[in-house]
């Protein structure tokens, strides 16, 4: 052994030091319902086996024997034991997406981030607010959706309200008429794939034949 592989178990004042590598911080089935037995514990539901009963119907698939560990945890610790914060790629993904496609599991997740942050529930609410208003040509909704957007404490987003704000009428007209863009801009990556299809290889003569004659 190296003096370093001597040290380390020298060093640690408690075995829990020791439990690194890995092994450590490792996906599991539970993940995904921690939040809602964190939430059920704070209100008083400490019975393992009736958390158990209760995420079983909302997709859990695990045993009962890891639910019983992670309550045991939590009631040993000298620090409360709570599941790990989703990822900002994964909070996005969960703000961004329809929400009648997240499981039970994100709708819990995200609804306890939403909780603990009135920042990213104001962000939510405007995002899905102007969804809708693009999915079903609500355009009319655009000037309530820039005064909501400037009362609540989001810079970011107040730097999309005012590029918006100064070209009003175009996105209200974009958010309300049944035409656009996208048939041209289906057309412009058409040619743009040809082109880096054929970089190095051939001409323009080559480049023409084939956007004139490709389906």
């Amino acid at each position: 052994m190296t003096w370093r592989t001597v040290k380390r178990p020298a060093d640690a004042a408690a075995p829990e030091e020791l439990f690194t590598g890995q092994w450590q911080n490792r996906p599991s089935v539970l993940d995904d319902y921690k939040p809602y037995l964190d939430d059920r514990w704070s209100e008083g539901c400490t019975n393992a086996w009736k958390l158990w009963e209760e995420i079983v119907p909302l997709g859990y698939m695990g045993s009962y024997q890891r639910v019983r560990a992670y309550l045991h945890d939590k009631r040993t610790s000298p620090q409360p034991v709570t599941a790990r914060p989703p990822s900002p790629r994964t909070v996005t993904r969960w703000v961004l997406s329809r929400p009648e496609t997240l499981t039970e599991p994100e709708h819990l997740q995200l609804k306890t981030v939403r909780t603990h942050c009135p920042e990213l529930d104001a962000l939510t609410r405007h995002v899905r607010s102007f969804a809708t208003m693009l999915t079903e040509l609500q355009g009319e909704r655009l000037p309530d959706w820039l005064d909501a957007v400037r009362q609540d404490n989001l810079p970011s987003l107040h730097t999309l309200a005012a590029g918006i704000a100064r070209d009003r009428d175009a996105v209200i007209a974009g958010l309300t008429l049944p035409w656009n863009a996208g048939v041209v801009e289906g057309h412009v990556n058409r040619i743009k794939m040809l082109k880096r299809q054929m970089f190095g290889r051939a001409g323009f003569a080559l480049l023409r034949k084939r956007v004139l004659l490709a389906p």
